[in-house]
């Protein structure tokens, strides 16, 4: 898997479409890929996961909430989107993709496809 992110500025537009980089751990193991991304302050409803040839895309929205009539006197966080994008292996079974969202940490399976599983092969005695 490969993590194809490129942010750029060069206009309003382009800077309307700007987003956070989540950070995100991925570990391998014989069956497939677990990838945790974190993305705090986006709730279930403005999270998108898309699969699209061999490319995975993941996207969300911040919706933190103030009670009426207050504003923030600071904000370290100005965007409040968050966007990766990952190029998936050929091995792994991208139909197959399970997806938990839990305290702001997104977790997907990408299990490996049938022909990339590690299998043992009987031997015959003739």
């Amino acid at each position: 898997m490969t993590d194809k992110t490129e942010v750029t500025q060069t206009s309003d537009a382009a800077r309307a479409e700007t987003a956070l980089l989540p950070p995100v751990d991925v570990i391998e193991d014989a069956g497939g890929i677990t990838l945790y991304a974190d993305l705090p302050g986006v709730p279930k409803e403005k999270l998108s996961l898309h699969v699209e040839a061999d490319t995975l895309t993941i996207e969300g929205e911040v919706a933190l909430s103030l009670p009426q009539g207050m504003e923030p006197s600071h904000a370290e966080v100005a965007l409040p989107r968050y966007r990766r994008v990952f190029t998936l292996s050929k091995e792994l079974d991208s139909g197959k993709v399970e997806a938990e969202l839990n305290q702001g940490v997104l977790k997907l399976r990408i299990p490996k496809a049938e022909h990339a599983q590690p299998r043992k092969i009987e031997v015959k005695v003739a």
